[in-house]
């Protein structure tokens, strides 16, 4: 399997001209055995069968002639590898390439997990070609104690060896992942307190609470997030508001802020009744 490019097919296409010869003899030696299955009609199960075995005649001649796998090219391949695409392509080095079935091999590429979207193709008469696209992380998911990696539609790519994707956001909550693609592109709105964002949780299906660096929430609204987000924005530039020691900041009420502060711890109280 090698890592491809349009230039390479392009050379593969010019190369399949000088196989012209080939095709005619093909396309001769195919006439020429369904003409003799059009006059048989004795066997009712003969037809279909002798079709059957003249699509393997025709693979086999074609294979003598050239027609065989030399060479497998990918494009778009980055966190897949190499042997786990090579298993889910299922097609080896010298096999014919007129038996290889492109329909199931795109169904099994794409099966694979961080491929979104496959296009396979044979260049005659020796070139698989591939063209597939990966999906992008863009999320940690959490949900019922299990973490997984989720693209920006909210498909799941990966359950475990998480921890290069430790710098990725955390959603939490069942829906969540659906929702994320629209959370992240709120947050980038304001990139300072984007890069304070540590969590953010999926509430009752419909709104989302943020969790910022500093064990500090942030309380969006269901309707008109992104202007909430914003408010949040010019009240930190104009008021520092994430420096006074807050523990929640809801913006649920479109046309004010809302601040909890983090109780102070009481202090303690001796034998006779008086704080110390």
């Amino acid at each position: 399997l090698a890592s491809g490019n349009i230039n390479q097919v392009r050379r593969k296409i010019r190369y399949f001209t000088h196989f012209k010869w080939m095709v005619a003899a093909v396309v001769g030696i195919s006439l020429g055995v369904l003409g003799v299955g059009l006059s048989w009609s004795a066997d009712p199960g003969g037809f279909d069968r002798l079709i059957v075995g003249t699509k393997w005649q025709i693979i086999g001649t074609t294979a003598r002639l050239g027609f065989r796998v030399e060479d497998i090219l990918a494009v778009g391949r980055g966190q897949t590898g190499r042997e786990e695409l090579l298993k889910a392509v299922r097609v080896s080095k010298g096999a014919p390439i007129l038996a290889f079935d492109i329909e199931a091999a795109r169904r099994r590429v794409e099966d694979l997990p961080w491929i979104k979207s496959a296009q396979i193709e044979r260049i005659l008469p020796d070139t698989i070609f591939m063209k597939v696209e990966e999906r992008e992380p863009l999320a940690i998911w959490q949900h019922q104690g299990q973490f997984s990696l989720i693209d920006h539609e909210g498909a799941v790519i990966l359950r475990d060896k998480l921890d290069r994707f430790a710098n990725l956001i955390v959603v939490v909550g069942e829906g969540a992942p659906k929702h994320a693609g629209k959370l992240l592109e709120i947050l980038a709105n304001e990139p300072q307190l984007q890069a304070l964002v540590e969590a953010a949780v999926w509430v009752g299906g419909r709104r989302w609470n943020i969790r910022l660096t500093g064990n500090i929430d942030v309380r969006l609204p269901e309707i008109n997030a992104k202007n909430a987000w914003k408010r949040l924005g010019e009240y930190e530039r104009a008021h520092s508001v994430l420096d006074r020691d807050v523990k929640v900041l809801d913006l649920r009420m479109p046309d004010r802020l809302i601040v909890r502060k983090t109780p102070r711890a009481t202090p303690p109280i001796n034998a006779k009744g008086q704080k110390t």
